[in-house]
């Protein structure tokens, strides 16, 4: 009965607003920053003698009395990172499978199995630890990873998937994602839950994450739709299961998905995050990409609208993932701090309630050093915060969609045809400047190619000091433009930029406004 009343005390609180480590906000918006820990990063980048109680401390504290409000910790690829009694642990080598042949990812099953034999349960020890340093510890539960899926021996697959090729999306093909598990079968339900099951017995945390974005695709091509009615079904049975343990632990055991980054993608490819709110099913919903770059452009207030009402009731955070990609056959690269800002102001304004981030794990993991990443721990992410500092707005694309869905990539652009830049920059700065800037790809004369380029109509005046293009994957050259700050107008901005006739023509392969 206790558990039960707390339960319907904490919900009350989550509706009401109340979210963060502790259960009180900040005093500013978006104070609360989120960092997803994956499966491998600690037992790779550690030594065998950090594996111990004051080893896995050491790791929480680095976050503490920083604006990291969440730490969600990922126990699994299609193994788990710990003595799983369901699944695989990640250093059981079965049948054919070979070992691990880069440092890396020996040392990852090397002190994931030494953790075991000290008796040190890494995710039990990090979510007390979470606590006591004030800092809201969930578990992130990845729902489809098919690392390595083109190695069908690789010591990363577990022994139902190497067992059961019948259960692959698409049997006998040879892509990643074509190997993913197909959650139309029973059976790979059964599988999932099982071990969802683990976790909510095995821990105490104060949410779990399903992590649908590791891979992104679940169901045989064609048959997503009907795949949108087995994963409503797959979340109702977790979400009763949290209830559940929610009542034992006599705490709130929160619910929350990752989905693609716009709610008719999401919807397309079987994640029906709007629906899964508006059923009262999740807690969180982060809008995301992938991998394989970041997207400046996630409707936030889009999803607000399509959910309605119910979207009181829940945290909708923004998901940024640490690599850039300007279009998809681009080189990546990674996110520094002004583009982390920039994303930052433009989803805050648009509606999103926290930034959670995705890939930036300790101790370097964007551009900058360990410096850089400390810096952004302790500066947060507020908007508040955000728009008193540089910031920028690369232009992106989205990486996941369905078939016949528009990717949003906006480059390359050929020069004499020109093209046009919609960017989101959230509130427009009252004072600072407005840059523009173009990286131009290896073409003849592309040294005496000349532009002209406007903000929202507006002519912008070429700067004599161009920036440096090997900051834009493809570039060999780089044009700035300095925008008239005035003409900024909050949300979305209009760059037009065209090459001037005479010479060669050039290709523009990458495009940003920054705010200085």
């Amino acid at each position: 009965m206790a558990g039960q009343l707390q339960w319907k005390i904490t919900a009350v609180l989550i509706a009401g607003g109340i979210w963060a480590a502790g259960g009180v906000c900040g005093a500013e918006t978006g104070a609360g920053l989120i960092i997803n820990e994956d499966d491998s990063h600690f037992f790779g980048t550690r030594t065998a003698d950090q594996m111990t109680l004051e080893g896995l401390h050491a790791f929480v504290d680095q976050y503490a009395n920083t604006k990291v409000s969440h730490l969600f910790l990922c126990p699994n690829a299609m193994k788990a990172s710990y003595r799983s009694k369901v699944w695989d642990a990640i250093w059981d080598l079965k049948g054919t499978q070979k070992p691990p042949t880069e440092e890396f990812a020996i040392k990852w099953l090397e002190n994931a199995r030494i953790l075991d034999e000290r008796g040190l349960d890494p995710y039990a020890v990090w979510i007390a630890r979470c606590r006591e340093k004030g800092i809201s510890p969930w578990l992130s539960m990845r729902m489809n990873d098919v690392h390595n899926a083109d190695d069908v021996d690789s010591y990363i697959h577990n022994s139902f998937w190497c067992e059961h090729p019948e259960y692959w999306r698409v049997p006998g093909a040879q892509g990643w994602v074509e190997r993913a598990f197909d959650y139309g079968i029973p059976e790979v339900r059964e599988h999932h839950m099982a071990f969802v099951r683990e976790l909510l017995e095995r821990y105490d945390p104060d949410g779990l994450e399903l992590d649908w974005m590791r891979f992104g695709y679940h169901f045989k091509p064609g048959h997503e739709a009907e795949g949108a009615e087995i994963l409503a079904q797959f979340m109702k049975e977790v979400r009763a299961l949290t209830k559940e343990w929610s009542a034992k632990r006599g705490h709130a055991i929160k619910l929350g998905a990752r989905v693609p980054t716009h709610p008719d993608a999401a919807k397309g490819l079987g994640m029906d995050g709007v629906r899964w709110v508006q059923e009262g099913l999740v807690d969180m919903l982060v809008p995301t990409p992938f991998w394989a770059t970041s997207d400046f452009d996630v409707p936030m207030e889009l999803w607000r609208e399509r959910i309605g009402e119910p979207v009181k009731n829940i945290v909708l955070a923004a998901g940024q993932e640490v690599l850039l990609r300007a279009y998809p056959a681009a080189i990546q690269i990674e996110n520094d701090i002004t583009s982390v800002r920039g994303f930052a102001a433009a989803h805050m304004h648009r509606g999103a309630d926290q930034i959670y981030l995705f890939n930036y794990m300790d101790p370097e993991p964007m551009k900058g050093g360990p410096g850089t990443y400390r810096k952004l721990l302790e500066e947060g992410l507020a908007l508040e915060t955000v728009v008193k500092l540089p910031r920028r707005f690369p232009v992106t694309y989205r990486d996941t969609v369905p078939p016949g869905f528009p990717n949003n990539a906006a480059l390359p652009v050929d020069g004499f045809k020109g093209g046009v830049f919609r960017i989101y920059i959230g509130p427009s700065p009252k004072k600072g400047a407005g840059v523009f800037v173009a990286g131009l790809a290896q073409r003849d004369d592309v040294g005496k190619a000349e532009f002209e380029v406007s903000l929202n109509e507006k002519p912008c005046t070429l700067t004599a000091a161009p920036p440096n293009p090997d900051d834009m994957p493809g570039a060999v050259r780089a044009v700035r433009f300095d925008c008239p700050l005035e003409v900024l107008k909050d949300g979305y901005n209009d760059i037009r930029i065209k090459q001037k006739g005479g010479g060669s023509e050039q290709q523009i392969v990458w495009a940003e406004l920054e705010i200085l």
